[in-house]
């Protein structure tokens, strides 16, 4: 099976091209959600995160509150660094797992989202990594529009590798400024260029 690792910047169009992809028919999973299921309600790795950060990090509800940890924990490089010692191990093995499952169920190809795909080292598990990519004024717009706070912006930004830079070293690219269907188009030609199945 085909491995597939596609990573980018924040704001660059990860998500936009998980969703894509999945309407298309072919296996990919987003780190970010598998993330999400690591701190789920009851979860080892939601106690973890509540007996390394007290209880101030939960909703009413019980539940993670994501945003205001990730306020958190991106202005303080420290407690950031306990955070992904709980997670990565965790959203790693998920992934790696679900590559697996889908070499087991015959699958052509698999594809994970991984923001930090290269910051952790990972490019070595996968046999094609494809970096998405856009401006740096687009992806301020982009992220301007999410509502973030400065410090989470700057927390988020200064946590990950330059756009050019992922670029440069993935094995193919895909620019998504423009248009959405020229985002598409590049996808498109990228899995009649691998054959990819799915």
């Amino acid at each position: 099976m085909l491995r597939i690792g596609i990573t980018g910047g924040i704001g660059c169009g990860k998500s936009t091209a998980l969703g894509f992809l999945q309407r298309s028919g072919f296996a990919a999973v987003d780190a970010d959600q598998l993330s999400r299921d690591a701190v789920a309600a009851g979860s080892q790795g939601l106690n973890e995160v509540i007996a390394a950060f007290g209880n101030s990090i939960l909703l009413s509800d019980g539940s993670l509150d994501r945003a205001g940890l990730a306020r958190r924990v991106f202005s303080n490089s420290e407690e950031l660094r306990i955070l992904e010692g709980i997670l990565h191990p965790r959203i790693c093995r998920a992934w790696q797992n679900q590559l697996d499952q889908w070499s087991l169920d015959g699958r052509g190809s698999g594809c994970v989202i991984i923001p930090l795909l290269f910051e952790k080292g990972y490019q070595d598990c996968f046999d094609l990594v494809i970096a998405i990519g856009c401006s740096e004024a687009t992806q301020a717009l982009r992220l301007v529009a999410r509502q973030w706070d400065e410090v989470e912006l700057s927390g988020r930004l200064s946590s990950q590798w330059s756009i050019s830079k992922k670029m440069e070293l993935a094995h193919r690219a895909v620019w998504t400024e423009g248009a959405m269907e020229t985002h598409f188009n590049q996808w498109r030609r990228l899995m009649a260029w691998m054959d990819w199945t799915r």
